[in-house]
């Protein structure tokens, strides 16, 4: 039975280019022993394929082929059935199967091999489902391969969704590491902006952080913001989250005030750099390109236009001769 399709609840940031759901999971599926081999014979059944956190991208949709004749491989996931009509007939079912490199025999009708980060925004709503769903999967995968109780190799069961240790029987399940990304505004209604110490260029964005164990999310925004800036924030509030499956973050997007902007100051070690901007020297900044800020598949860069009232314009490409 196919699950009826959720009910759009929109949060103030609105549906965000990671978040969107078009996918039955297919939870109660996920326990027969057999499923593979049932959705095998169903001609219908389509695979993804992933290579190295890219998969198979023809115009602006990821490519859904046939079940191949050796079947679906060591470690399929099951990604579960399709809610409307859209390259496939609604409930169609999906199945992941993660190669160790590119095949450059799949690349038929001039499909190629992408990455998330470069074709988020431009696919539909089901295929930013399933590669949403998959990258994050076959993330958790590659690097659980082993019980973190015994060491022994574990084995994937429940359509992909569980590794169990054969020496203890332990279940191990997937992992979402929750982070807090918050837009902090003063008195004036600037935005704080700041640089981290790994990225190249003059790039600015929001402050994020880990939630770490047994604390809220409100009590991580108002430690994580005073631990990269040296500001007390206060009133966090909500607005939106979607998944970062880079490797296998939940980022929860709020909004913080703070009445003391002059106390701003970098920590130096996460951070390098930290500035407050109006909306107009925000939009001057990125558009004459001193600053660049993040991208458009990123809850920052939705954080921060929600604050400007806005799509901010960035600097034209010119056309190389």
């Amino acid at each position: 039975m196919i699950s009826p399709a959720p009910v759009a609840v929109v949060p103030p940031l609105g549906l965000l280019p990671l978040a969107r759901t078009a996918v039955d999971r297919g939870s109660d599926r996920r326990v027969a022993a057999d499923l593979f081999e049932q959705i095998r014979a169903n001609p219908a059944t389509r695979v993804m394929y992933l290579a190295g956190g890219k998969t198979l991208i023809s115009d602006t949709e990821v490519v859904l082929g046939p079940v191949p004749e050796a079947g679906f491989g060591e470690v399929p996931v099951y990604l579960g059935r399709t809610l409307a009509d859209a390259q496939e007939p609604a409930g169609t079912d999906v199945v992941l199967i993660t190669l160790a490199q590119e095949d450059p025999e799949l690349e038929n009708d001039g499909a190629r091999w992408a990455s998330l980060r470069e074709v988020a925004v431009a696919l539909g709503e089901l295929d930013a489902a399933l590669f949403v769903e998959a990258a994050a999967i076959s993330n958790w995968h590659a690097a659980h391969t082993h019980c973190p109780r015994c060491g022994a190799g574990t084995v994937p069961e429940q359509g992909g969704w569980v590794r169990r240790c054969p020496q203890d029987n332990s279940q191990h399940f997937p992992r979402t590491d929750p982070a807090i990304i918050v837009a902090i505004t003063d008195p004036q209604d600037r935005i704080l902006l700041g640089s981290a110490a790994a990225w190249k260029g003059n790039r600015y964005s929001t402050l994020a952080g880990f939630v770490e164990p047994g604390e809220s999310l409100e009590a991580a925004v108002i430690r994580e913001i005073a631990e990269e800036s040296g500001l007390t924030v206060h009133s966090p509030q909500y607005l939106g989250s979607q998944p970062w499956p880079f490797p296998c973050s939940l980022m929860l997007g709020f909004t913080a005030r703070t009445e003391e902007a002059e106390a701003a100051i970098a920590d130096g070690v996460e951070i390098s750099d930290v500035r407050w901007f109006t909306r107009e020297e925000l939009g001057t900044a990125v558009a004459s390109g001193e600053i660049t800020i993040a991208t458009g598949i990123s809850i920052a860069r939705n954080l921060i236009e929600h604050w400007y009232g806005g799509p901010i314009k960035e600097p034209e490409i010119e056309a190389r001769p």
